[in-house]
């Protein structure tokens, strides 16, 4: 059993804008702080458990690279709005994961369990792709469907898609 925490691993959520006033919105990654993940390859599962809390904005984007679009009181504010009013973490603070499923394919793993995110369990499916000396999972997540209601602004003029990208990289030297 392998366990992964911020100093071996990484992961980021990544929002994208929209509406009609998005043109002075910003696409954010956003990077979790607080978290843990289990590997255990000898028989084959995953954990993880997230601090709902912890998520800090680290960067507004433009065209998929990092700009100083923001002020650390823009990011604090941001931050709350989160916490707040998109993912309630005074009633939710932790966001957990366990595998129910989990198969080496190629260089790379298929992962298939359960995430407890807003209150809600759903299950999903994750591909554990090898890139460089990492291990890097990609997944979208529909907010809506763990009956999260994407942050909105200004009568909805400005708000978050539905859909955020999620990233996890662990260092494969590690496994």
């Amino acid at each position: 059993m392998r366990r992964f925490e911020p100093d071996r691993a990484e992961l980021l959520v990544f929002t994208y804008k929209a509406g009609l006033l998005s043109s002075i919105a910003h696409d954010l990654r956003i990077r979790v702080t607080r978290f843990w993940i289990e590997a255990d390859s000898e028989a084959p599962s995953v954990r993880a458990e997230m601090d709902a809390d912890s998520l800090h904005v680290e960067t507004a984007m433009r065209n998929g690279r990092a700009h100083s679009g923001l002020d650390e009181k823009d990011k604090r504010e941001i931050e709350g709005n989160i916490r707040n009013d998109v993912l309630d973490t005074r009633r939710h603070p932790k966001i957990r994961f366990t595998s129910t499923r989990v198969e080496r394919i190629g260089d790379g793993w298929r992962v298939e369990g359960d995430l407890e995110l807003g209150g809600a369990t759903r299950p999903i499916r994750l591909r554990a792709a090898a890139e460089g000396d990492l291990l890097v999972i990609e997944h979208t997540l529909h907010q809506p469907d763990w009956g999260i209601r994407p942050y909105r602004a200004a009568l909805g003029t400005l708000r978050v898609q539905a859909d955020v990208k999620v990233r996890v990289s662990l260092r494969r030297s590690a496994l």
